[in-house]
């Protein structure tokens, strides 16, 4: 009986390449993967210190209504100033009397100072 050779030389080199391409797909995956995790945790994180702001400027004004001034910022134009902050966001309120018991709101704004991240500081400026 005679033996004929099988050339897998074409085959073998096609599934090497396959196996390569999947390989970086499935690693360019993962990382994708675990950048999405980080962002949502550090959504999460923002979140989480807006709302407890948002409670806390409800509550203050709540003691406002009660008949708490204390903490509070009166301007020559009657407006009541306050401000609140967690984790470097700042809650900023501005309230106007209406005249009937209760207050107008005029400013509630909530801000964060802008930080650049130290890894980007090194991209090109346009020049």
């Amino acid at each position: 009986m005679k033996h004929t050779p099988i050339k897998l030389g074409p085959l073998a080199l096609l599934l090497a390449v396959i196996c390569i391409c999947l390989t970086t797909l499935a690693l360019l995956n993962y990382s994708t993967a675990q950048a999405d995790v980080r962002l949502a945790e550090k959504f999460a994180e923002t979140v989480k210190t807006r709302y407890a702001l948002e409670t806390e400027g409800q509550e203050l004004m709540e003691q406002l209504y009660a008949g708490a001034q204390d903490g509070w910022e009166k301007h020559g134009d009657g407006t009541l100033w306050r401000s609140a902050e967690k984790d470097g966001v700042r809650l900023q309120i501005g309230l106007r009397p209406d005249g009937q018991g209760g207050y107008r709101v005029l400013n509630w704004t909530q801000e964060k100072e802008w930080e650049q991240d130290p890894l980007i500081a090194n991209l090109w400026d346009g020049n």
